[in-house]
Order: structure tokens, then sequence, then C-alpha cells
């Protein structure tokens, strides 16, 4: 999956701990949702493999459904 830049559309590269678009010369974060309540999920990580759990009762939900959104990403958050 390309992240791409919610500005200008380019794609955007993954840098120590975020997303930077050398286009337009912002840094994101990447923030995954639930489709069915769009509440955070929390990512689940084990050898190799990234899941992702909805705390509101969705259960388990396949990367291919997970919502991704980008939001400014400010140094120590």
């Amino acid at each position: 999956m390309e992240a791409l830049c919610p500005q200008c559309h380019q794609a955007m590269q993954w840098v120590k701990g975020h997303y930077h678009c050398e286009a337009c010369h912002r840094d994101y974060r990447q923030l995954a949702e639930c489709p069915e309540c769009r509440q955070p999920l929390q990512e689940l990580k084990a050898c190799g493999a990234v899941d992702y759990l909805c705390q509101n009762g969705h259960g388990l939900i396949s990367k291919k459904r997970v919502l991704f959104s980008y939001v400014p990403w400010v140094e120590g958050e």
C-alpha cells in the first residue's frame, strides 16, 4: 500500500517513524480507523505481521479494510 500525501497526493516515504512528502516538504503520521465505527484501531505486531484490533466490539480488522489517514506529524509525539 502506497502512502499518498493528503496535500499534493504524491507518494510519501517512511523516514524515522513518520511519513515524509518530498514534494511539499511536510511530515505526517498514519492513523488507522475501524471501517465500522471510525474509532482508532490498536496495532498488533508479531513475527513480522501487523494486525488491527477494534476495541469497540468489531474484533480483528483486515488490513485491506482499515481506513488509513494522515495527519501532520509533530516531533516528540
